[in-house]
């Protein structure tokens, strides 16, 4: 089975933007996943937990989740050549 590398990496980019955007704006109220957002205001130049900082946030993990996993269904594809 092939992937279609483009939708694999849009589909997960899509999932990772929005999961960092609402993990944000949850942190902002409630102090949840404290630990790992201050770990990706370490990754991500630019992000910090605050309401800008969830919309940064969200590019970033939208390109982030896209090229990860664009590149992973690449590498996928070619092992699944014979």
């Amino acid at each position: 089975m092939k992937l279609n590398a483009k939708n694999f990496g849009l589909a997960f980019g899509i999932l990772w933007g929005f999961s960092v955007l609402i993990m944000t704006l949850i942190s902002l109220y409630t102090g949840y996943a404290e630990g790992f957002l201050r770990l990706l205001s370490e990754i991500y130049p630019g992000y910090k937990v605050s309401l800008v900082g969830s919309f940064i946030g969200c590019v970033y993990g939208f390109v982030d989740g896209f090229i990860g996993f664009y590149l992973f269904a690449l590498i996928y594809n070619f092992l699944q050549k014979e």
